[in-house]
């Protein structure tokens, strides 16, 4: 009885973590905490919550893609596309038919969701680089036509914010600690849908699917099928953290459509771990922290004071953080995460069960061939 009641709280404790870190998150706007060199004061500030916001908006978006590369094994370099439908669908729909704002989510939401299924049903008549090739191409596509609507998307000038379709609550500097807990519902909703698809019968197929397709056929079930349904779930979760961008920054631009975002988007989920929803929320939070403050590092006196060997390549956020990825990757092959989950299993003296991925969470999407029977 003792061990069962130790097996359980175990089994829950993740659960409880879950709920005791939102609740923290939930109320931290409302205390005076200050992290010196990670946010620019203290955490009620509005910059400190937007630079919050724009973690949790990103974490979302690393997540969704983690539900793509790490649960199906589908390496996408286009999952910027769905991003960006959902930040200019909503953009565009409040600009040219003035809806409320719930109604143009829902518009935006089911914009995102036919984009998806087109690409996505075109994208997987092949696999491996072929799929990822496909994906660029219609990211790039979607980045020309953004780019050169003037009219409709603003072009390289960007999309702004139809405030007055926007509730007054949602609006300007004095509502950034609003704009803060939508981020933050946001990033729960994406995590609960990705954890519910990879603890679903679905989400054991599409694993399955990535380890050994053509078994999966064999035993006459449809990998193609539930890989483009979480293909489509996974562009609707990004579609949604678009949303969420468009609403924190009052508007969006070209770069949110751009390869270089699910590039940017990818090391995070390498970053954190692949295969790993909570490793998807630390790599996003982490490079999204690094990329903002970085900046300002580079602009320090001291910094400008070096010599110019040190100081040009010192002063380049981009540069700090291509080695941060290339040490990550050397020492840290699994990412954080995998690092952590090694460590841990080490110490317990358990190894990862045969044929695994490296970095994924759930043992049981391992017996897949039981579960989708």
């Amino acid at each position: 009885m003792a061990l069962r009641q130790t097996q359980g709280a175990k089994r829950f404790a993740p659960a409880l973590l879950g709920v005791v870190l939102v609740i923290v998150m939930a109320i931290l706007p409302l205390l005076n905490l200050s992290l010196p060199g990670i946010l620019p004061g203290p955490t009620y500030t509005p910059g400190s919550l937007a630079l919050l916001s724009l973690c949790m908006v990103f974490a979302a978006l690393a997540l969704s893609y983690n539900l793509l590369l790490g649960s199906a094994g589908m390496l996408s370099f286009g999952h910027a596309l769905y991003f960006g439908a959902g930040a200019y669908g909503l953009g565009i729909v409040l600009d040219a038919f003035a809806l409320p704002l719930w109604q143009g989510v829902f518009l935006a939401l089911i914009g995102g969701l036919v984009i998806a299924l087109v690409t996505g049903a075109v994208a997987m008549r092949v696999n491996g680089i072929p799929f990822a090739m496909v994906t660029l191409a219609f990211a790039q596509a979607g980045s020309v036509l953004v780019r050169r609507n003037q009219k409709i998307t603003g072009g390289e000038e960007g999309l702004g914010l139809h405030t007055e379709s926007v509730p007054d609550w949602l609006v300007g500097v004095i509502n950034t600690r609003n704009l803060y807990w939508l981020a933050l519902i946001v990033l729960v909703i994406v995590y609960l849908i990705v954890l519910w698809v990879d603890k679903s019968r679905l989400g054991h197929l599409a694993a399955a699917a990535r380890e050994n397709e053509l078994r999966v056929q064999v035993l006459g079930l449809r990998p193609a099928r539930a890989k483009l349904i979480v293909f489509v779930i996974a562009a609707l979760c990004a579609s949604l953290a678009g949303i969420a961008y468009l609403l924190l920054q009052s508007g969006t631009q070209p770069s949110a459509v751009g390869t270089d975002l699910t590039i940017t988007v990818l090391v995070m989920v390498v970053l954190g771990g692949v295969g790993f929803r909570w490793g998807a929320i630390v790599g996003g939070v982490l490079y999204t922290i690094l990329d903002q403050r970085l900046t300002v590092l580079a602009r320090a006196e001291g910094i400008q004071a070096l010599p110019d060997f040190l100081r040009i390549p010192l002063s380049e956020p981009l540069f700090l953080l291509g080695v941060l990825f290339i040490l990550v990757v050397m020492f840290l092959p699994g990412g954080i995460a995998g690092t952590v989950d090694s460590l841990r299993r080490r110490r317990r003296g358990s190894a990862p069960a045969a044929g695994s991925l490296v970095g994924l969470e759930d043992s049981d999407a391992l017996n897949t061939e039981v579960s989708v029977r």
